[in-house]
């Protein structure tokens, strides 16, 4: 009879709200979790005559779950100081990899597990992009993030130094002013180079002088790279004359003009690979470095690009989602970035549990990209996107759905007394 069957229907559907309501409620302290609305919509109609102009007359059949809504709303996001903990401040998902299949989350509450990989709380590694020698490859497949821990990181030999100076123009003949810049070679061994500056024979001129400590050689000689710098009346540096060349070479960034002067050791006492340095005489705009003015001769900052070996101690996660690792030799180097990926429907979802999704023909293919292109969230480490889920919205809505209940359940019973009236009429 339909005086049952659309009650019942109504038992159903306010029943699969209550239980809507039910798991957001539960859920109000998952991270990144999404709750969601059950939506209802009325079922077919049937008619049973017409009126007298000839509108149909229908009567209803009752209701039925038109969708479970979620709300991709953000959830406020709380710092907890773990570097493995990961939040995202607008659009978008991590992705994770289960068996080689993507799935997409908003709950970062990563760790790293024993081989150093970056896995969500479930355990699935988190995707993103590598990275060789500290630098990031956006174009390469995805692969699973990982961080060096426990490793080392090899030692470089230093190739460009550069050194901020003033000479004083008063200083008087044959006085030497010394600089020092500390250089590493291919083993990482430290070697402090010396670099001498005398005032020249002529006017506006220095010789200089760059030496390592005759111990650091095998033959215990130490043979300095040698020659001249002459400054114009403004204390800029125009010209270097190294020994043994043809002409002076005048310094700046035009056409035949010179930039650096290039620095050679060999034989090494630690037998490790000749250093082949480049001098750098030129800072931002193209304007030199070490000048000549009427002021006490000094290094306000020196420069080099080498560095000895290192033993991993930490890493962080970067806005744009850079995993950047911290060295004890005061390194750091990118190790990869997070990838990011969103839908076109995000309510074509697949939920999965666990705070995974998954992709369907409803929600379209995910587009993959990096923090902040595509319209995709920025990254905050240390920090963690706590649930949307309002609780006082859930206890309005719980109160709704108890009472459609309660009235559809009291259809019922007023249904059965007068099925058994009409039964008690009958005998």
């Amino acid at each position: 009879m339909a005086s049952f069957s659309i009650p019942l229907t109504g038992l159903e559907a306010n029943s699969t709200a209550l239980n809507t309501i039910a798991n957001d409620l539960t859920n109000m302290n998952t991270t990144g979790f999404k709750d969601q609305t059950t939506d209802f919509a009325d079922l077919f109609y049937q008619q049973i005559g017409s009126t007298g102009d000839g509108d149909p007359i229908q009567v209803g059949a009752g209701v039925q779950i038109a969708s479970n809504e979620i709300s991709f709303t953000q959830g406020s996001i709380n710092s907890t100081g773990n570097s493995t903990d990961v939040a995202l401040d607008g659009a978008g998902f991590f992705v994770v990899s289960n068996n080689g299949s993507f799935e997409y989350t908003r709950a970062g509450d990563f760790s790293l597990n024993s081989v150093g990989n970056l896995v969500s709380s479930n355990g699935l590694s988190v995707m993103g992009y590598p990275a060789t020698n500290g630098v990031v490859n956006t174009n390469a497949p995805l692969t699973a993030l990982n961080v060096p821990i426990g490793q080392i990181l090899a030692p470089k030999a230093t190739s460009t130094l550069s050194m901020t100076a003033n000479l004083d123009n008063a200083t008087a003949a044959g006085v030497i002013f010394p600089a020092q810049v500390t250089i590493y070679d291919s083993l990482g061994q430290p070697h402090i180079a010396t670099v001498s500056y005398t005032p020249g024979a002529a006017i506006n001129t220095w010789d200089y002088s760059v030496a390592l400590p005759a111990a650091d050689f095998t033959s215990g000689v130490s043979i300095p790279v040698t020659g001249t710098m002459t400054f114009n009346s403004s204390g800029t540096l125009t010209t270097i004359d190294p020994t043994g060349a043809a002409a002076p070479e005048p310094v700046g960034t035009a056409a035949g003009d010179v930039s650096s002067i290039p620095l050679a050791f060999a034989g090494l006492a630690d037998v490790s690979s000749n250093l082949a340095i480049t001098w750098n005489l030129l800072g931002a705009g193209g304007t030199p470095t070490i000048s000549q003015v009427n002021s006490a001769s000094a290094v306000s900052a020196t420069a080099q690009n080498g560095y000895t070996s290192g033993q991993y101690q930490s890493f962080n996660i970067g806005s744009n989602g850079t995993i950047t690792a911290s060295y004890s030799n005061g390194q750091l180097q990118n190790v990869g970035q997070l990838a990011l990926a969103n839908v076109p429907n995000l309510e074509g979802l697949s939920l999965l549990g666990d705070g995974d999704y998954a992709t369907t023909l409803a929600s379209g293919n995910a587009v993959v990209s990096t923090s902040g292109n595509a319209g995709l969230a920025t990254v905050q480490d240390g920090a963690l996107e706590a649930s949307n889920v309002n609780i006082s919205a859930e206890f309005s809505d719980l109160i709704i759905a108890q009472r459609a209940f309660e009235a559809n359940a009291k259809s019922v019973t007023t249904f059965d007394t007068v099925t058994q009236d009409t039964i008690n009429m009958v005998h």
